[in-house]
């Protein structure tokens, strides 16, 4: 029997003023005379999108769920290279430790999903030694919240840059410039348009990285329609994880929009989903990836209640019967 763990992406439609994404550009940190001053500025600002994050889990907790994916914004210009001498962790470390200890408490799952603009198999420098600096914030959030960070940041591969196998061997060669710590952090996911389960299989295959599945993103990359006959391929690439096998759904927003996350998610094709992976894995967190988030999570819940053969764990938790 394999239990199946729903959860959501970053904010709450339900929460009023609860984002963890508030944020401050840096022409506006450039406008404020005083610098001293706008580093305060954007501290307040990272301390109130850390406590709306954990109003976010209190109100996850509410509802049963404990599995959350964090913004990624949590700490505005934490990257910038005009700001490399401020020492952001000493000023947030109660209030990260604070997040981290609640989720602990609650067995709740976190993670991470930077932004698009990292990307691992660039051929330009620049671009790659951004990415790095990246990884390692979110590495020094996780490690603020005392969070182990194995398995924490999913990445797409990248672009194709024209020519998909040099794209892949570039991702494989870059790979080696990053420490040991960074390197398991991270989780592989197939993407919409360039690199499809196969080749992400690939990548982990090669490099010890635990491969997640997303279901739209294959269809939407649809080389070929199947997809299960890689999931065993997909599982063994999670055996030495300590956290459960990873997937994500979401639902085209419509036919000339396939791409688009739809605000809600469609259950019949979570419902096929669990028919056909349950039993070959005792756990799966699912993800979902829709415009209305726990609005979509709840209406998802509802929605599978109509299947006889689901039966509920908790109120985000279920196995099929």
């Amino acid at each position: 029997m394999t239990v199946f763990r729903l959860g959501y992406v970053a904010m709450s439609k339900q929460v009023v003023n609860g984002s963890s994404s508030q944020t401050m550009t840096y022409k506006s940190f450039c406008q404020l005379v005083d610098r001293e001053a706008a580093i305060r500025k954007l501290e307040r600002i990272a301390k109130s999108n850390i406590h709306n994050c954990l109003r976010l889990l209190k109100h996850n907790k509410s509802l049963d769920i404990s599995f959350f994916r964090l913004s990624s914004r949590l700490v505005p210009l934490a990257t910038h290279q005009e700001l490399a001498d401020w020492n952001y962790l000493q000023v947030l470390q109660d209030d990260l430790d604070a997040l981290g200890r609640y989720a602990k408490e609650n067995k709740m799952r976190l993670d991470f999903h930077p932004d698009h603009f990292v990307v691992l198999n660039s051929p330009k420098e620049d671009i790659i030694k951004m990415s790095v600096k990246t990884l390692r914030y979110h590495q020094r959030l996780l490690t603020g919240m005392k969070i182990p960070t194995s398995h924490r940041c999913v990445l797409h591969v990248g672009g194709l840059y024209s020519d998909k196998q040099k794209a892949l061997e570039r991702f494989i060669d870059n790979w080696g410039r990053m420490n040991g710590e960074l390197q398991q952090m991270i989780m592989l996911e197939n993407d919409d348009k360039s690199f499809t389960i196969k080749d992400v299989l690939y990548l982990s295959e090669k490099l010890g990285v635990p491969s997640v599945f997303d279901l739209h993103h294959h269809f939407a990359n649809h080389q070929e329609l199947d997809w299960f006959s890689d999931w065993p391929r997909i599982l063994e690439t999670w055996k030495n994880s300590r956290l459960p096998v990873k997937v994500h759904f979401s639902s085209p927003k419509n036919e000339q929009n396939f791409r688009h996350h739809a605000d809600y998610v469609d259950p019949n094709m979570v419902f096929e989903f669990a028919q056909k992976v349950s039993g070959t894995v005792n756990h799966v967190d699912c993800m979902i990836e829709a415009k209305q988030k726990d609005n979509a999570l709840v209406q998802l819940v509802k929605d599978l209640q109509k299947f006889p053969q689901v039966k509920w764990v908790n109120d985000s938790t279920f196995v099929l019967e």
